[in-house]
């Protein structure tokens, strides 16, 4: 005899009504919805395919970030050639063919022995080698470019999804292909102009000294402008007026402050109206900033990506360490450049490679498509269940319903971003999920013919199809972990959708239909089953 406890009873119309209230949202227009509570307000998003906008593909300049680093490297090196004595004649990072490297040039050949061994211990990932005219060259080795050139790509990843954030665009999707490159892909955004602006600054921050013996040079608008050699250790770099003249200020390349000591960075104004961007810096860069700051006098400059927004001179001393920029800004460009601080600056730069408007038109198509998709493979699979298993095929087909009801509130709560792929999971999970109430029915047509009442065939049925439902359901979610793992984009849409689907199967054919099957029999009293 099958027996339905009262709570597993509530239980099943319990989650079947809340599954509808959490689906509903996804048919209401905006306006209504937002005038929900914020709980009913999440619905299913639209990707890129379906509701139009832009893809960009980026390409990052892993050859500039161990440029940068062994850069980096060259005072290191200094330090150690001074300390033992090694006199020298060229130090420089040389970059040719997508390789960089540090040269060195000793003045005595017999000391290129002993240099090596003193520059390889400054970096294990340094492979050191030199010729006979005394010229060392260190370069990072194979296995370390690709360790760093990963760590590269993954920070560059992270600084783009919080740049994107920042924005409020919603459910970017955003990837890495390849050995160098990152997909991303702006779901509603037809003008990726500002984007890909805001991708391809590197906002790199720096706090350096100006060499006051060193006189600056002024570019006047329309003239050109031919910088002299600057000193060992000091670079020219633009500073941009107001009226269109650029002075190329003499900046030490000894950073004072990095800009990764910086933890805020927020638009303002001064004393004087004038839109400014106030910066916090941790532990280390505020003592940093204090011990800068008892140079009095001293003009200190500001550097954004090789480009210089402001030189100050310190009046006084900064106890608390913190600092504001100032310079030629409007409200939205230290809005932005307080954004691009707070997200971080990237490690290498990134050049767009491939750009492209998925329009909303094609989108629309695209979701009509899709919707008259779904809506066939409902009405094939409600047909065959009715003129297979007759009544029972209909109450499977009530069940179908909910089931794709909790699967769009599932995707809902879910936050999860629907896409073709995501569709097609859909249309596959309403075949699979009367998959098994086909192994049910027949299992309970063979109890029946041998000749045992509805009731225990149903019993029974549900008892000996158990286990296959459970294997084969098992295997197909965990190839839609598998894939979920190891693919990318769209592609994890359509393992969510399936995984997802299988699982509200599994509940639906178990319980729900059991439940309607059962209830139907002894509503009516029934001594034969429609199946």
């Amino acid at each position: 005899m099958v027996i339905f406890s009262r709570f597993r009873i509530v239980f099943v119309t319990l989650v079947c009504l809340l599954g509808a209230l959490f689906a509903l949202p996804n048919l209401l227009p905006r306006s209504t919805l937002q005038q929900l509570p914020s709980f009913l307000q999440k619905t299913v998003s639209l990707g890129l395919d379906l509701s139009g906008g832009s893809h960009l593909q980026l390409e990052v300049d892993v050859t500039a970030a161990n440029k940068e680093y062994l850069s980096n490297m060259l005072s290191e090196i200094r330090k150690v050639m001074r300390k033992h004595k090694i006199k020298y004649k060229g130090l420089r990072v040389d970059s040719k063919k997508g390789t960089a490297s540090i040269k060195v040039s000793l003045i005595d050949p017999t000391e290129a022995e002993k240099a090596t061994k003193l520059i390889g211990k400054i970096d294990s990932d340094f492979v050191v080698s030199s010729s006979q005219a005394g010229v060392l060259t260190a370069s990072l080795s194979e296995k370390a470019i690709l360790k760093r050139g990963a760590k590269v790509i993954e920070q560059s990843i992270e600084v783009v999804r919080r740049r994107i954030d920042a924005t409020g665009i919603k459910e970017p999707n955003i990837q890495r292909q390849g050995s160098d490159r990152i997909v991303v892909e702006l779901a509603g955004v037809d003008d990726p102009g500002e984007i890909r602006r805001l991708l391809k600054t590197t906002a790199k921050l720096s706090f350096q000294w100006l060499d006051e013996s060193v006189q600056p040079v002024v570019e006047t608008k329309g003239s050109k402008v031919y910088l002299p050699t600057p000193p060992v250790g000091v670079t020219f770099m633009p500073d941009e007026c107001e009226d269109g003249t650029v002075v190329y200020l003499p900046i030490k390349k000894q950073v004072v402050i990095r800009g990764d000591t910086l933890v805020d960075a927020q638009a303002s104004f001064n004393e004087y109206g004038q839109p400014v961007v106030s910066i916090k810096f941790n532990n280390v860069g505020r003592q940093q900033m204090y011990e800068a700051s008892k140079n009095v006098g001293k003009r200190f400059a500001i550097v954004l990506d090789n480009k210089v927004l402001s030189s100050p001179v310190f009046h006084d001393v900064i106890p608390g360490g913190n600092a504001q920029i100032s310079g030629h800004f409007t409200v939205a460009s230290a809005n932005e450049l307080a954004l691009l601080l707070r997200a971080g600056s990237l490690p290498a730069p990134l050049k767009v490679v491939e750009e492209s408007i998925v329009g909303p038109s094609l989108g629309a198509d695209s979701i009509v498509h899709g919707r008259m998709a779904v809506i066939f493979a409902f009405i094939f699979v409600v047909l065959f269940m009715i003129m297979v298993y007759s009544m029972s095929g209909i109450l499977a087909s009530i069940a179908l319903v909910v089931n794709v009801t909790l699967l769009f509130a599932g995707l809902s709560l879910l936050g999860a971003t629907l896409t073709l792929p995501g569709i097609a999971g859909i249309a596959l999970t309403i075949g699979m999920a009367v998959d098994a109430n086909v192994l049910i029915f027949e299992r309970i047509r063979e109890e029946i013919r041998t000749g045992m009442r509805v009731l225990a065939a149903l019993n029974q049925g549900y008892k000996r199809a158990f286990t296959a439902i459970l294997d084969s359901n098992l295997t197909t979610i965990i190839g839609a972990w598998i894939l979920y793992c190891y693919s990318t984009g769209a592609v994890k849409g359509f393992a969510v959708t399936l995984a997802l689907g299988v699982v509200i199967s599994m509940f639906t054919a178990l319980t729900l239909t059991q439940m309607l099957l059962v209830g139907w029999v002894k509503l009516f009293n029934l001594k034969r089953l429609s199946i």
